[in-house]
Formats: C-alpha cells, structure tokens, sequence
C-alpha cells in the first residue's frame, strides 16, 4: 500500500452527473461547473447545464479513448471539468483520465445507476453482480448466469433489453424476469417488468438497465462456477479434454484475478474458457491451427460468457512470438514440435506456471525428460465410467492421461549456497 498517493490533477475535475441533471448536484460540482474554462462531456450530459455555465463545452469524440490525451493536451493550462454519468469511477471516464493524465483528477461522484436501481428494487448492492454492456459484448453476461441470482445489467442503449432476452432464452433462462429500469433518478423514471420468454415490448428509453432474477428453464444444463462443466457444454469434434481431465488441469493452472493464459492446441477451447470464467479479470490467449477449430473454439467461448478469449491462428511454437508474457501455459497437443517446450519454460517468468497433458508414449517420454530437469509434479490421471455390460454394469477405461506441472523457480538466494560455493 503507498503511504503517499498521487496529489489530485490541480486542473482537472470530474463531475459525476445524473438523469435528475443540474438541480441533483451538489453546491461543490455546481461551483466547479460554473467555474470551468472547457467543459467535457456526452451531449446529453452537456444539454444538462444551464447557462450559467459559461465554459466552452466540448463534446466527447468517438472513439472516445483514443482521443482523450489529444483533448487534455488541448485544454491544457484550463480548468477543465468532465461530465460523468453517475459514479466515474464505475465503468466510467475517471479510470481513463487517470491513466492519460499520470494521476488522479477531482472527482466529485454522484449516485451510479446501480445505487439508483438496488434502492429502487430492494435489493443489497453487495450480493448484486453488475455486468455491463457498454463497450463490450453482452455475450458476458452468459457467465454470471446462475439459477436464483440476481444481475444488474448496464445497457448499452435502447435495443439492449430485447437482445439481453433473446440471450437468455438462448442460454436457458427464459423464465427469468427482467425489469428494465429507465432515466433513474429523474422525473421521467420508469420501469417495465416481464420474462425473457414472453419479453416483446418495444424499445424504450436509451438510458437503462436491466435487472434480471435468474431462473433456469426445466432440463436446461447446469454450469457450475468453478472448473469442470459437462461436456455437453461445448460444440466439439472430439478434440476436447475431457470433464475429470479439464477439472483437474484447472486444479494445476491455479488461475488467479488478472492472469495471462497461453492455452496451445485448443481444440475446442475448453481450458481456456475455463480458466476466463474463474474471474472477470483473467485473460486467455489459445492458439489453434485447424481454422474449422478456432471458429468453434470462439463460439464456444462466446456461448459460456467469455467472448474475450483470444484465439490464435496458427501453429505453435511460432505462433507465440507476438503473444504477452504469460502466467501460466497449458499445452494439450504438438508437444513434440520442435522447440515448443523451450519457447514457452523462456515465455514464464519466474513463478509462472506450466502444465502439459499427454496420452502418448513419446510425449510422455519428453515431459519425463523435463521432468529430470525441472522438477514439478509428473502424475498419470485415469478416469473409468460405469457402462452396461449385458444386464450387468461395468467399467469402460478412458485413455490414461500423463500431466506433467511445474512452477519455474528462480535462481537459488545466495543463504542456500554450500561452503565450497562461497
């Protein structure tokens, strides 16, 4: 924790503004908005001010981010406020300025959206999960989907509602009813309730979000939240690992908030999905060269509510060279490229994590090599279901797996050294 945070940009504030507009401020935004030489903003959060603002206003150009350093550069020497729709520091503008600018501007928050709609509904902020679909793909919301949990969905605009009920239809939560909550905090508030089956209302105000109370539809699939679901789960060709499999090898991985997976030989993109769903935060990059495969690794990913997954087309260890640095690597298929294993153990930091399956004799004579070398754990996993045999059940042996995980360790500190090293 730094004991001395960054002092706040002298010159630039944000105001955090609601639907209820300039009388919903406070007297300490009204001052900086009265005050400000340029102020920034969506137009119809520009529309809000009165004229006693008399500051030039600038409209926000889209794409938004990239212009941001050119528009502060601009203004530079101003004072300049932003306008902010609620809180901006809640998937909002104050992130972007603080990065651009090198610390943090003033921020003045008003009530988010979410405040808004969680004291509207009853419901506790903190066991609401928040999904947006601002800026990103409303395929995100797959994977908050659990039967008697309530979301918060932020829309991207008018068509969000309709297009959030056919996606829960899809996933198999139609009965889930959804209220879609409009202009909040504003005189023009307004809410309107259905399912996502039965939902054919028309689009109503761009300013919204949709409040969903999931429930599963009866004989739906089940998706658990941690490693290992059905591999009904998946579109694939065969080339899936497999439930028990999967589930262990996430075990190995130990995905954790905000870390980088090489997944290399996707086939149908399982463990990279998985690794994605564990948090919001993780990342995952899966190099497949079979086109038909990649597209499906995609559409699975897409389908499980995890469409960042990055797929890469191609065949490894060439494929990798552009890639950022991983966390952790899994390998599924081409061990035996030449230089693979070598171009991903020189990819981990120290600390970073490998994990390499095998149902071949020859790349497992390879991991047993590495194994010598590195160290780490060499494990044979077999999985056996009941099936029937005649009137009677038996059990039919899937192919053994050889899983070889190893964390690189760093040079040994100097204490560890003998007396003849010294």
């Amino acid at each position: 924790m730094n004991p001395h945070p960054p002092s706040p940009h002298p010159d630039v504030t944000v105001v955090g503004i609601g639907a209820d507009g300039w009388d919903g401020l406070g007297e300490a935004a009204q001052r900086v908005l009265r005050e400000a030489e340029a102020v920034v903003g969506g137009p119809r959060q520009l529309a809000l001010l009165p004229g006693a603002c008399r500051g030039e206003r600038v409209a926000w150009p889209s794409p938004l981010r990239p212009a941001v350093p050119a528009l502060m550069a601009a203004h530079a020497g101003r004072r300049i406020a932003v306008l902010a729709s609620g809180d901006p520091m809640f998937y909002g503008i104050g992130r972007t300025l603080t990065e651009v600018l090198g610390a943090p501007p003033r921020i003045l928050p008003h009530p988010s959206s979410v405040a808004y709609a969680c004291a509207r509904l009853g419901w506790a902020v903190e066991e609401t999960e928040v999904v947006t679909a601002v800026g990103r793909p409303l395929a995100r919301v797959a994977a908050a989907l659990h039967h008697g949990r309530r979301l918060l969905v932020l829309s991207a605009g008018a068509g969000t509602p309709a297009e959030l009920a056919a996606l829960l239809r899809d996933r198999g939560f139609g009965p889930s009813r959804m209220r879609v909550l409009e202009q909040l905090g504003s005189e023009e508030e307004h809410q309107r309730d259905g399912t996502a089956d039965t939902w054919d209302l028309p689009a109503g105000d761009p300013l919204n979000l949709v409040a969903v109370e999931c429930l599963r539809a009866p004989g739906a699939l089940r998706l658990g939240a941690v490693p290992g679901l059905p591999d009904e789960a998946y579109e694939h060709d065969g080339q899936l690992t497999k439930r028990h499999i999967r589930a262990a090898t996430l075990g190995a991985l130990a995905p954790a908030p905000g870390e980088l997976l090489w997944d290399i030989g996707g086939g149908s993109g399982s463990i990279a999905v998985e690794w994605m769903r564990t948090h919001p935060s993780c990342r995952a990059f899966t190099v497949e060269r079979d086109p038909a495969r990649a597209e499906r690794i995609r559409r699975n990913a897409d389908r499980l509510g995890v469409p960042g997954v990055t797929v890469v087309g191609g065949a490894a260890p060439g494929a990798l060279a552009q890639l950022p640095s991983p966390e952790a690597v899994f390998i599924g298929g081409g061990l035996t490229a030449p230089g693979l294993l070598d171009a991903c153990w020189d990819a981990l930091a120290v600390g970073g994590r490998l994990v390499a399956n095998t149902v071949t004799l020859e790349s497992e004579a390879l991991l047993a090599q590495w194994y010598r070398r590195h160290g780490g754990e060499l494990v044979r996993l077999a999985v056996a279901h009941a099936v029937p045999v005649g009137t009677f059940t038996g059990w039919r042996q899937a192919m053994p797996v050889t899983q070889w995980a190893v964390v690189k360790a760093g040079p040994a500190p100097l204490n560890t050294l003998s007396g003849d090293d010294r």
